[in-house]
């Protein structure tokens, strides 16, 4: 396909948003496991450690399956596995609210895991193929569609998991449910592209803006990108899943009232993932990147110290900025190997969820070793490691790259 086929080709933007809205339905699905967090420690009296390997498993699967999931559907795609690995989640999600004991609240969040390890390397590619020229949009979409889902963890937790306890989690059925509506629908729709692409005989390619670049090279790209992806997912873990508990010991506040600070930190974070993309498409992957390391650094050394009433205005800061690239580094994984476009999403967001469960089982067992203030203070520093991102080539570069690309 040449680059005027690529750039002449128009976005599909009910698919853009269908998918988008299916994203936020998975991932709030999945919040409801960190969101669960307070109410298991106080009904079943779980460990800070335990609650970390509950999230572990969650993400760990995912972390692990995303990448080999992605693989395959380069080599096969396969449309109706996006139902397949909702009706996944459904279950995991109908077993955790009933199941008696931490082993089959354990298997349960497994269960969930492997529809999200599923569902994401597959709706990455929907959200590729309805894309057109606007990649940066279409992918910000998708990807603030799930990090959105996942911002509804406080709220979900403060009015529906407190009041209702472990077997509130049986509401979120239903929203299981309306995900394997919405994504057979679609299904068709990725099937129909899939027949059309057999047809005329040819691939939908992703046209890089890297330009050339060799093994070597794009090795070490990838492996800066992996940290990058580590440090965040890291510290935005951290934030997601244990802050609260700072909040409570800290400040005396109830978890209710603490999962709104919560909150503002993720809905600002889906905020940025929103803005980035489009960012990215107008003045590089790099810049956007860079920026998205740098800025809330400070924020993020202040915030175990701040008062109170800083607390929200440092929570808004770092939850924008740290998440301003969470699309783009996709988006670069991609276009760093343009051939393995699932396997890129997969090992990229897949990283993010097993960078995650790593983190929490870390930050529980220091919780449960050197207190959670302290905790908190060595978090802060997490952030610093993602800035190896500055030695990922140059805007110019690129650039460069570009315009030398064949046309």
């Amino acid at each position: 396909m040449t680059t005027k086929e690529v750039n002449s080709h128009l976005p599909v933007y009910p698919i853009m948003f269908a998918i988008g809205g299916c994203h936020l339905l998975n991932d709030t699905l999945q919040s409801v496991i960190p969101a669960m967090f307070p109410v298991l420690e106080q009904e079943r009296g779980l460990s800070f450690t335990q609650l970390g390997f509950i999230f572990f498993c969650l993400n760990m699967v995912a972390s692990v399956l995303q990448p080999v999931v992605g693989y395959f559907s380069d080599r096969k795609p396969m449309p109706y596995a996006l139902p397949i690995g909702m009706t996944f989640s459904m279950l995991g999600m109908a077993g955790l609210a009933f199941a008696p004991s931490y082993a089959l609240i354990l298997l349960s969040v497994i269960v969930l895991g492997l529809g999200s390890a599923v569902f994401h390397p597959e709706g990455s590619r929907v959200s590729f193929l309805a894309a057109g020229n606007k990649r940066g949009l279409s992918q910000s979409i998708y990807q603030v569609g799930g990090n959105s889902g996942q911002a509804l963890a406080p709220l979900i937790s403060a009015f529906i998991l407190v009041p209702l306890g472990q077997i509130g989690a049986a509401v979120f059925i239903l929203v299981a449910a309306l995900g394997i509506y919405i994504l057979t629908r679609i299904s068709r729709w990725y099937k129909e592209q899939l027949d059309q692409e057999k047809k005329a005989k040819r691939k939908k390619v992703v046209l890089s803006t890297i330009g050339k670049l060799t093994s070597k090279q794009v090795g070490t790209a990838l492996t800066l990108l992996f940290i990058i992806i580590f440090a965040r997912s890291f510290y935005v873990t951290t934030i997601t899943s244990f802050y609260v508990f700072h909040l409570i010991d800290h400040y005396n506040l109830k978890i209710e009232s603490g999962q709104l600070y919560i909150f503002l930190f993720m809905a600002l974070g889906a905020a940025g993932t929103f803005f980035g993309g489009p960012m990215a498409d107008r003045i590089g992957r790099k810049k956007v990147i860079v920026l998205s390391l740098l800025a809330p650094l400070p924020l993020c050394l202040l915030l175990p110290y701040a008062p109170l009433w800083a607390v929200s205005l440092l929570l808004i800061g770092i939850g924008f900025f740290i998440m301003l690239s969470f699309s783009v580094t996709v988006i670069y994984a991609q276009e760093l190997v343009p051939s393995k476009i699932g396997t890129m999403a997969g090992l990229t967001v897949g990283l993010s969820f097993g960078m995650g469960a790593l983190g929490a089982v870390g930050i529980g067992m220091l919780m449960d070793t050197i207190g959670v203030y302290q905790t908190m203070i060595l978090a802060s520093f997490l952030p610093f490691i993602g800035l190896v991102g500055l030695g990922l080539p140059k805007d110019q570069k690129v650039g460069a790259a570009v315009s030398a690309s064949p046309k």
